[in-house]
C-alpha cells in the first residue's frame, strides 16, 4: 500500500475520533476554563503525550504480532473492524447531547492532568490498534510509522490548543455542542465505511 494511501485511511479515522468531544476535550476545556489558557494549554501537552504513546504502542504492538502471529493479527484486523463498525452504528444513531462541564477547578501539575486523563482512557488504545489495523503490514516501513506517530501528535496539538483558546467560554462551549451531533455523524459514517474495509480485506495476505 502507497504512503500516501496508508496515511489517509489512518487519519480519515483519528481525525474524527479526535473532534469528538470525549474525556480528552473535556479536560482541556475544564483547565482553561478554572485555571486559564496557560493550564489548557499544558493540558494539551499532556494529553498529546499520551496519544502519541498510545499510537505507539499500537503500532509497536501490531507489528510484533505480525512478525510472530500472522493468525492473531488477522484476528485483530477483523476485531478492529468490527468495532469500527460497530462505533459507527453508535454515533450515526446518538442522540443529540450538549457538552457537560464540570466547572470545579482541579489542582495539580495540568501537564500530569492531561496525560492521565489520557492514559486512563481504556478506549484510546482500543481506537489506535482499530486504526492501524489498516494499515500496519510486514513491509511497513520504520519511518512511515514514526511519521504516523508525529502526525498524531501534531494534530492532537494542533486541535486541543484551539480547543484551550477558542472554546474556554460558556457560550462557545454551547455552540460547539449543538453541533457536536452533526460531528458524530460524520466520525460515524467514517468508522463504518473504513472498518467495513478492514473487515472485507481481512481474507487477504497480511503482508504485501
Amino acid at each position: 500500500m502507497q504512503p500516501t494511501v496508508v496515511l489517509i485511511s489512518v487519519f480519515a479515522i483519528f481525525i474524527p475520533a479526535l473532534m469528538l468531544p470525549g474525556p480528552d476535550f473535556v479536560g482541556v476545556v475544564r483547565s482553561s476554563m478554572t485555571r486559564g489558557t496557560k493550564a489548557g494549554m499544558l493540558t494539551t501537552v499532556g494529553v498529546s503525550l499520551g496519544l502519541g504513546l498510545y499510537a505507539t504502542l499500537g503500532l509497536l504492538g501490531l507489528s510484533a504480532v505480525l512478525i510472530k502471529f500472522e493468525w492473531l493479527a488477522w484476528l485483530i484486523r477483523v476485531a478492529g473492524g468490527a468495532y469500527l463498525v460497530y462505533l459507527g452504528i453508535r454515533l450515526l444513531f446518538a442522540k443529540p447531547e450538549g457538552v457537560e462541564i464540570d466547572s470545579r477547578a482541579k489542582g495539580g501539575n495540568p501537564l500530569l492532568f492531561g496525560l492521565g486523563v489520557t492514559l486512563t482512557n481504556p478506549k484510546a488504545i482500543v481506537l489506535f490498534a482499530s486504526v492501524f489495523a489498516t494499515s500496519v503490514t510486514t513491509a511497513t516501513p520504520t519511518w512511515l510509522m514514526v511519521t504516523m506517530i508525529a502526525l498524531v501528535v501534531t494534530s492532537s496539538l494542533i486541535w486541543y490548543s484551539l480547543v484551550s483558546l477558542f472554546m474556554s467560554s460558556a457560550p462557545v462551549i454551547r455552540a460547539f455542542g449543538k453541533a457536536r451531533h452533526w460531528i458524530e455523524r460524520a466520525a460515524g459514517a467514517c468508522f463504518i465505511v473504513i472498518g467495513g474495509r478492514i473487515l472485507a480485506d481481512s481474507r487477504n495476505p497480511l503482508a504485501p
